[in-house]
C-alpha cells in the first residue's frame, strides 16, 4: 500500500465511531442477604464483604497480619511517640468525584472509634484525630501507642474512609449514602435487599503498584460489574453455579462439596484459609443469662464435633476442635477450657440449678438462609431442652436476625436470648480485635457482654513491648472468659467457595475480595 492511500485509509477508521467494549459481569452469590450497609454501623459478615467492595482504608494487612500502606503513602511517629502524622497518597478520589482529604478521614477514623470494638480500644488511648494539610491525618496520643499501624490495619474491622458529610453521621444510626473509594461503587438504583446488589467498577480509583495479598497491594478491578445474586436455598445456588447462571457461589455445603468436585468446569477453593470459628452468644443483660454460673452450665454441656460434623459429614479432615477463646492454630489459641468443656450433660445439670435456673424462656433466633448456623441453633435448642430449660427456636433469615439481635430488651418484648453465628480467625485474633470476649458492656458487641478486667488487660496487652508479655496477658484474658462465659466456641472449619473455570484470580482473605478477579 502507498504511503498516501495507507495514511487516507487510518483517516477514515480514526473518524469511524469507536465500537462499544463488552460489560464483563462476574455474577456472584453471597452467602446472605446484604441489609446492612454501612460497614461501620455494622458488624456483619456481609456488611464487611461489601465494605471491601466500595470503600478503602488507610492502612491494609498481608497474609502474616503484618500492617501494610494502603490508602497512606508513608506516617511519621513523633520523638515522644505521642504523634503520629499519617500522608495520604496523591490523586485519591470519592465515587462522587471529590478528592479524599485528610478531614474525610479523621472524621471517618472518630466514627470508627466510637462505633467499631477495635476502634473503641484505641479511641482510650486517642486524644484527637484531625488533619494537618489536606494530604495529612494527625493522630494525637495521650501515651505511645507503638500497635497503632497494626490496630488501623485490622483486617477484620477495617476503618472504611467516608466523605466527611457523611463520617458526621451519629455512630448509632447508619449513613444514608454509600460513596467510597473504594475499586467498585455501589448502584443504589439497582439494588433490591433479599434479591441483588450491583457494583460497577470505578475508573478513577487508584491502586497501589504492589501486588495484592490479603487486603494489601494493589486493588485492580478486572470486571466491569459485579452483581450480587441472593439465593437463600444452597441447592438451588450450586445448581445455578453448574449451569454456568453464576459465576462464583461464596459456600458450598458439606454434603454438596463432592458432587462439585467432580466437575471440571468448576473450582473449589477457599477464602479465608486461616478458618471460621462458630459460637453461642448470651444476651448478657436478660435473663437467665445475665446470670454467668447459668452460662457456664451451657458451656458444660455443649459437645463441638456435634457442631462441626455438619460441616465435616463423617470426616473432621480439615475441621477440628478447639476449646480456646482464640483461634487454634494462632498465637493465642490453646486448650484453655479443656476442664471447662467437657460435654457432660450431669454436670451441666448441676450447674444449671446451682445457677438457680428458674424457667425462663430462652429464645434461640435461627438462621434460615445461612449454613452452617441453622444447624447449630437447632443443635443448640436441642441440648437446652435436654438441659431442661424452656427453649423458643425462632427460626427468620439473617437479614431480620441482624435487626432483632439489637433489641436490649426481654424476650417478652421482641428481645432475644440466644444468637449462633462465626466468625473468621482475623476477628477474633488477639485481645485487641476479640469482640466477642471484649467487655465494654452496651458499648460493644451485641450480647452486651461486661467485665472491666478484661478491658484493663486488653489495654495492657496494646501496650505491651515483648509477644511474651502479650502472651501471658492474652492467657489471663482468656481463663476470666472461660470462667465468665461470654461466648461458647464451637470449634473450626474451613468454608469452601466454589467458581467456574473461567473465573481467574481469587484472593484469599478475611472476606470476599473482588479486585484481581478476572473473567475470561
Amino acid at each position: 500500500m502507498h504511503r498516501r492511500a495507507f495514511l487516507a485509509s487510518a483517516a477514515a477508521l480514526a473518524a469511524r465511531p469507536a465500537l462499544a467494549q463488552p460489560t464483563t459481569t462476574l455474577r456472584f452469590v453471597p452467602n446472605s442477604n446484604l441489609t446492612l450497609l454501612d460497614p461501620i454501623w455494622s458488624t456483619a459478615y456481609v456488611s464487611l464483604c461489601h465494605g471491601y467492595t466500595v470503600f478503602d482504608a488507610p492502612f491494609a494487612a498481608d497474609a502474616k497480619q503484618s500492617p501494610t500502606l494502603q490508602m497512606a503513602e508513608s506516617y511519621d511517629v513523633s520523638p515522644d511517640g505521642r504523634t503520629w502524622q499519617i500522608r495520604l497518597r496523591e490523586g485519591l478520589r470519592f465515587h462522587n468525584g471529590e478528592p479524599v482529604r485528610a478531614i474525610d478521614a479523621a472524621t471517618s477514623l472518630t466514627r470508627w472509634a466510637a462505633r467499631q470494638s477495635t476502634g473503641q480500644v484505641l479511641g482510650a488511648f486517642v486524644e484527637s484525630w484531625s488533619a494537618a494539610d489536606d494530604r495529612t491525618i494527625k493522630v494525637a496520643l495521650k501515651q505511645p501507642l507503638p500497635t497503632l499501624a497494626y490496630m488501623l490495619g485490622n483486617s477484620a474491622f477495617p476503618p472504611f474512609i467516608m466523605p466527611e458529610h457523611l463520617a458526621k453521621t451519629d455512630p448509632s444510626k447508619q449513613v444514608a449514602e454509600m460513596i467510597g473509594s473504594g475499586p467498585f461503587r455501589f448502584k443504589a438504583s439497582e439494588y433490591v435487599t433479599g434479591s441483588r446488589v450491583v457494583y460497577e467498577k470505578f475508573r478513577e480509583y487508584l491502586p497501589r503498584s504492589e501486588a495484592p495479598e490479603w487486603t494489601a497491594g494493589g486493588k485492580i478491578a478486572r470486571v466491569d460489574r459485579l452483581e450480587w445474586h441472593v439465593i437463600p436455598d444452597r441447592a438451588t445456588s450450586v445448581a445455578a453455579l453448574q449451569q454456568g447462571e453464576v459465576d462464583w457461589i461464596e459456600a458450598v455445603p458439606g454434603d454438596l462439596q463432592s458432587l462439585l468436585k467432580t466437575r471440571k468446569d468448576i473450582t473449589l477453593d477457599t477464602i479465608d484459609p486461616t478458618g471460621w470459628t462458630g459460637f453461642i452468644r448470651f444476651n448478657a443483660l436478660q435473663k437467665p443469662f445475665d446470670n454467668e454460673a447459668i452460662r457456664r452450665a451451657v458451656l458444660m454441656a455443649v459437645n463441638q464435633e456435634d457442631y462441626v460434623r455438619v460441616v465435616a459429614g463423617d470426616s473432621l479432615d480439615g475441621t477440628f476442635l478447639c476449646k480456646s477463646m482464640f483461634p487454634c492454630g494462632t498465637p493465642y489459641g490453646t486448650s484453655a477450657g479443656a476442664d471447662a468443656m467437657r460435654a457432660d450433660l450431669t454436670a451441666a445439670k448441676q450447674l444449671l440449678r446451682d445457677g438457680g435456673y428458674a424457667g425462663e424462656r430462652v429464645v434461640i433466633l435461627q438462621p434460615s438462609d445461612l449454613p452452617p448456623y441453622g444447624d447449630y441453633a437447632a443443635i443448640t435448642a436441642d441440648l437446652l431442652k435436654r438441659l431442661g430449660m424452656n427453649v423458643d427456636l425462632v427460626s427468620s433469615d439473617w437479614g431480620t436476625i441482624t435487626q432483632r439481635r439489637a433489641k436490649m430488651e426481654p424476650v417478652e418484648q421482641g428481645g432475644w436470648s440466644i444468637f449462633i453465628s462465626g466468625v473468621n480467625s482475623p476477628g477474633v485474633l488477639n485481645p485487641a480485635v476479640n469482640f466477642l470476649v471484649r467487655g465494654l458492656g452496651k458499648r460493644g458487641y451485641f450480647g452486651w457482654y461486661e467485665n472491666p478486667e478484661i478491658e484493663r488487660l486488653a489495654s495492657e496487652w496494646l501496650q505491651s513491648g515483648t509477644e511474651a508479655d502479650r502472651t501471658r496477658l492474652a492467657g489471663m484474658i482468656e481463663q476470666i472468659a472461660f470462667r465468665t462465659v461470654p461466648f461458647v466456641p464451637l470449634g473450626q472449619y474451613p468454608v469452601r467457595t466454589a467458581y467456574r473455570s473461567n473465573i481467574k484470580g481469587l484472593l484469599h482473605g478475611p472476606a470476599v475480595l473482588p479486585w484481581n478477579i478476572a473473567k475470561t
